[in-house]
């Protein structure tokens, strides 16, 4: 008789142990198959004209024109409309609307020139993401900022 039980619980821990091996399995190619999803944000950037992180027009006399590029990237998983605006002193130099595909990315060059002389003028770039909403909400909070110092002589 305890050789019949024994015979029915080592039965009983291999079914056990196939058991948990197809689970495993199966755990296994689910994993490997679902596609990751990351960190959900948008890459807001200006470039000097060169198209790299430095030489930025900050240096300029009146009327002389500057350059950057602007660029957008959406990392965001879905598709995006985003407002850019670009100003000075409040007052808006340019505005554009882009609607990106995930991981598409938008570079255009942005050229500027400021009328009035001073140091530190504040050229403020501002990006506004219209999620789930038919309209941007002008009053609201930009979803990323960025600003450019510039000295007009």
């Amino acid at each position: 008789m305890s050789e019949s039980k024994g015979m029915d619980i080592d039965r009983i821990l291999s079914i056990i142990l196939i058991i948990a091996i197809i689970i495993a399995i199966v755990m296994t190619v689910y994993v490997v198959v679902t596609p990751k999803q990351g960190e959900k944000f948008t890459e807001f950037y200006i470039l000097g004209p060169e198209g790299m992180a430095d030489d930025y027009p900050t240096d300029l006399t009146v009327g002389e024109e500057g350059e950057v590029i602007i660029g957008v990237v959406n990392h965001e998983y879905a598709s995006i409309t985003y407002l850019l605006e670009v100003k000075l002193n409040e007052t808006v130099m340019g505005d554009e609307t882009l609607r990106l595909e995930h991981d598409e990315t938008w570079e255009q060059p942005f050229f500027f020139e400021v009328a009035e002389k001073g140091d530190d003028r504040k050229i403020e770039f501002l990006l506004y993401r219209d999620q789930d909403r038919n309209e941007f909400d002008e009053a609201g909070e930009p979803y990323r900022s960025l600003h450019l110092w510039v000295d007009v002589c």
